[in-house]
């Protein structure tokens, strides 16, 4: 299957520029140094909005800086019925300077709507999606879909979405399988960057990433994590070895881990995240307000100390399954 989403939108010299070359937003002053990325090592974005300065870090080592707090795709930006609000959610996060956005084939609209609100500075952000599909062809056929909805004719990163099992790995690696489809878009400079995104079991993502030398991971990270099969313990190790950019999910669970007698807030939340050595966090937003927060929260950030994280992680201790309901829990 031939991809020509470049030909179709034939976007002329300029724009083919700007196609493979992010804006010096993403990169800062100079490259960074192939090192693992910690809690301390932000410097700050400038912001569209000048009352707000985002706290940037290094996406591991692909040379592009990301900002601290970074737009998930779900939440409104997935719901059919609010293509008003996630177009006003994407343009406010602009604004606001954040400049890494998330999305994917499997969160309904959400590609969609960033394709109508990214007119005019689409080449502006790191934008990143995802094929849920295993085999070649079949993520092929994502990809060009992903472009057309996306209204681009290039993606920044392209990830494989949700691995959850070897059984997987096998057929994504194997011939025929979804990584000659990432080589493919990448060699023909349709992506930029590949990754790899789980929240399922952190030894799945440990081969992966063992068995391809992949840019980045998404990854669930937040305070129960370190209850049961640890992305923390088991697999950060590996992706800081392979100096991978880090992208931090699942902050707060979709809501469940606020609770009385456990984690009470959302600055509670992202702070245990944000200080754990990751490049970034995504969080999808119900509202304009939401977003607001949060990215009022990354511009206040100061990393937590050992004994403030292991308060948070203690008080998580009785609810952890239920905060981490998307891990293998049989």
């Amino acid at each position: 299957m031939k991809i020509n989403r470049r030909d179709f939108f034939k976007l002329g010299a300029t724009a083919a520029v700007g196609a493979v070359a992010v804006p010096a937003l993403l990169f800062g002053d100079k490259k960074p140094k192939n090192s693992s990325v910690s809690g301390t090592s932000s410097s700050r974005a400038k912001s569209r909005d000048s009352a707000v300065e985002i706290p940037i870090r290094p996406l591991g080592k692909t040379g592009v800086m990301a900002t601290l707090f970074g737009l998930g795709g779900q939440a409104t930006l997935e719901d059919d019925g609010m293509r008003d609000d996630a177009v006003k959610i994407i343009n406010r996060a602009y604004e606001l300077g954040v400049n890494y956005f998330d999305t994917a084939t499997a969160y309904g609209p959400s590609q969609g709507f960033y394709g109508e609100a990214m007119k005019g500075w689409r080449d502006k952000v790191f934008l990143a999606t995802k094929t849920w599909e295993r085999s070649r062809d079949g993520s092929l056929r994502l990809l060009d879909d992903s472009l057309a909805k996306l209204k681009t004719d290039h993606l920044d990163l392209w990830q494989l979405h949700n691995l959850r099992n070897m059984e997987e790995l096998d057929v994504i690696f194997g011939k025929g399988g979804a990584l000659e489809a990432m080589l493919k878009a990448r060699d023909e400079k349709i992506v930029r960057f590949l990754g790899i995104t789980g929240h399922y079991d952190p030894v799945v993502l440990k081969e992966a990433a063992h068995r391809f030398d992949f840019d980045t991971v998404l990854v669930a990270l937040n305070a129960a994590d370190r209850h049961h099969k640890s992305f923390i313990e088991e697999f950060l190790p590996t992706a800081q070895a392979k100096n991978m950019g880090i992208i931090g999910m699942k902050v707060p669970a979709r809501g469940r881990i606020f609770r009385k007698d456990g984690v009470r807030t959302m600055k509670e939340a992202c702070y245990y995240t944000w200080s754990l050595p990751i490049s970034t966090a995504i969080v999808g937003c119900s509202t304009i307000a939401e977003l607001e927060e949060n990215v009022r929260l990354a511009k206040e950030f100061k990393p937590l100390a050992a004994e403030e994280m292991k308060k948070l992680e203690k008080l998580t201790e009785h609810y952890a399954e239920e905060v981490t309901f998307f891990k293998n829990w049989g």
